[in-house]
């Protein structure tokens, strides 16, 4: 199982909100890039970005920290947030990121999604927040009347390009509470297409429960930075091939 540590960015700080509210951020770090060399000493070979000033605008705001995070540490690295155009995901490939997540504009315009899985084959990334099993958007600001389950089913059967879905619930994320384990098994499930874990993982319980139900990967957020978790324990237990 691979293993995530998230970096999110606001403001061009490491920051983290509690169940995506931006009114409940905790600051962690006034430099991302020593926060991501932080993380790569401990083993890591991923990193989980997240521009939140994108998420909430439409556009990429972070995009400078971006940059010098995947040159600097020449980590495989992921991003998402205000990701809505082909001109960006064009622009975020060439900086040398592996994978860009989009969620909003695939929820709104499934069909572009699709086109653009397939113009860029196992480089995009599925995000999909669930609000109470209902998919989230715009910074998780909207609640949509989408089931997440049907979304990923729709987009798996239109194209078999898509690298891997992060599913998010965002009651757990940032809470500590352990990740919604129902949900992930019900979406492992529905689709072909691997499933990442997002919020709510905190203890090496959790780890080792999503080893056992075959999650593609764990992406660690609050855990790793209130010191609930330690990364290099973390990878002793999930080896990255």
């Amino acid at each position: 199982m691979q293993i995530w540590p998230a970096i999110d960015l606001r403001g061009g700080k490491c920051v983290r909100l509690q169940q995506g509210d931006y009114q409940r951020e905790t600051v962690f770090g006034d430099d991302p890039v020593a926060m991501a060399n932080q993380w790569k000493q401990a083993g890591t070979k991923y990193l989980h970005l997240v521009d939140l000033d994108g998420a909430k605008d439409g556009s990429q705001v972070n995009g400078n920290i971006i940059r010098r995070i995947v040159t600097e540490t020449g980590l495989i690295c992921q991003v998402g947030g205000g990701v809505r155009s082909e001109e960006t995901i064009g622009r975020l490939l060439d900086l040398g990121l592996s994978r860009v997540i989009i969620g909003t504009r695939a929820l709104r315009e499934p069909e572009w999604f699709v086109r653009m899985a397939d113009l860029y084959p196992q480089k995009l990334v599925l995000g999909i927040d669930a609000r109470d099993g209902m998919v989230a958007t715009d910074g998780w600001l909207e609640t949509s009347t989408t089931r997440a389950v049907e979304f990923a089913q729709l987009i798996a059967e239109k194209t078999g390009n898509v690298a891997a879905i992060v599913y998010t619930d965002i009651a757990r994320d940032g809470m500590l509470a352990g990740p919604n384990y129902g949900q992930l098994l019900e979406m492992q499930a529905a689709t072909t297409i691997p499933v990442v874990a997002s919020g709510g993982v905190t203890t090496m319980d959790d780890i080792r429960q999503l080893q056992s139900q075959k999650a593609h990967a764990a992406i660690i957020g609050r855990a790793l930075y209130d010191g609930h978790l330690d990364l290099s324990q973390v990878l002793e237990q999930c080896p990255q091939d």
